[in-house]
């Protein structure tokens, strides 16, 4: 089995730990923690490659706690009631005195904040009676994406992006691991800025730069261009392919094209998009594209919202695929789309113009006497005099 490198070097130790010494230094938090042998739920929030994962595994490998690790992208309530259903008798022992510390397990699961609220719930009352110690690593604030009710009783730590001296040592280790020679200082330099912080990032290339045919020490500028290139993620999130590939899922259900379609949901929940910004656009999509050809669509979208918030994901993932079909194959019209922003152009165009008198609200007297509401029902146009012969639906 090949071991990749992130493994290879990952610290098993504090001392050996790099970055983040606002929680490791000599009485910071996760020192004390593990200096005491206390252990408790937290959340690790920060951005990616900053060592969330591995600091959870030491805080487990140093207090002798058994761990489950689990991704909130592939993973269901299914998967956590099996490993929970499977020592129930150690589970119902709890944490208890400190002697009993090694009965509990340590559940590390990354990105729960995709983790929906039905499977958040489901944590809670095994974090409450120390069940399970819960370590959370999330990129996005916790404040939002973590139920309230969990969030109190989880510790959230910060996670700061690696600065430059900090990614400077993991290179050495990689490369003392690999023994490949060494970068020179000007290819060093732009491969720990293409890193930006991220120590999974930088693990990555350089690994890549392994399989070239050239040891470190002959690696140009050049080569290192085109390696970044050519490794570099094709599902960036926040880039350019984030955008092509909504837009050819959607042009793709617009076409009727069923297949493409699913193509393209697959490619986007495989490449990690969250789930609930597809279904944004499939919502929008329903009234946008279909429209009143079929008034089922907007209903069944919405339910899609409704399956990743009670189902969550991994199992979602059936429904979305069930809905997404509905959407490509059903019948198309954008009559009201187009027609609403005639009216926005032309609310645009003309500000505020007068409202004809009986559509006005007539509460008092004066307002009656002044015409307010007078001739409603029998007026043929409602709107307003200056654009009383506009049509906006066709």
């Amino acid at each position: 089995m090949i071991i990749p490198l992130a493994e290879k070097i990952r610290p098993n130790t504090l001392e050996n730990f790099i970055g983040q010494e606002h929680l490791i230094g000599i009485n910071a938090p996760i020192y004390n923690l593990i200096k005491n042998k206390s252990v408790y739920s937290m959340i690790f929030w920060g951005p990616p490659g900053t060592g969330k994962t591995t600091l959870a595994k030491i805080i487990a490998d140093n207090l002798k706690l058994p761990l489950y690790e689990f991704s909130a992208v592939n993973t269901g309530l299914s998967d956590l009631k099996q490993v929970l259903t499977s020592s129930k008798k150690i589970y119902q022992i709890g944490l208890g005195e400190s002697q009993n510390v090694n009965k509990t397990k340590l559940f590390f699961i990354d990105e729960i904040h995709r983790f929906n609220k039905a499977q958040q719930d489901f944590l809670l009352p095994y974090v409450e009676n120390g069940t399970i110690v819960l370590i959370g690593a999330t990129t996005e604030n916790p404040s939002f994406e973590i139920i309230n009710a969990l969030l109190s009783r989880c510790k959230v730590y910060v996670f700061n992006r690696l600065e430059q001296h900090n990614l400077d040592k993991i290179l050495q280790s990689s490369i003392t691991t690999l023994k490949y020679g060494q970068f020179n200082d000007v290819v060093k330099n732009k491969l720990l800025a293409f890193a930006n912080g991220d120590a999974r990032k930088l693990i990555n290339t350089i690994e890549q730069i392994k399989y070239q045919e050239k040891t470190f020490d002959k690696i140009t500028v050049d080569d290192l261009t085109r390696i970044l290139t050519e490794s570099s993620i094709k599902y960036d999130q926040n880039g350019e392919e984030h955008y092509n590939t909504i837009s050819a899922f959607i042009k793709s259900m617009r076409f009727s094209d069923v297949d493409a379609s699913l193509y393209y949901l697959a490619r986007m929940l495989q490449g990690g998009e969250d789930p609930k910004f597809i279904v944004r656009r499939m919502i929008v999509f329903a009234s946008e594209d279909i429209g009143i050809a079929n008034n089922k669509a907007l209903t069944l979208a919405i339910s899609a919202k409704d399956a990743i918030d009670f189902v969550g994901m991994p199992e979602a993932q059936i429904n979305l695929s069930h809905v997404v079909s509905y959407l490509a194959l059903s019948k198309k019209s954008r009559q009201t789309y187009n027609a609403y922003f005639k009216a926005v152009d032309t609310v645009v165009k003309n500000g505020n113009l007068e409202i004809p008198m009986h559509l006005r609200n007539a509460p008092t007297k004066l307002m009656k006497s002044l015409g307010y509401g007078k001739g409603y029902g029998k007026i043929i146009t409602n709107l307003p005099d200056k654009i009383k012969d506009q049509k906006f639906f066709n």
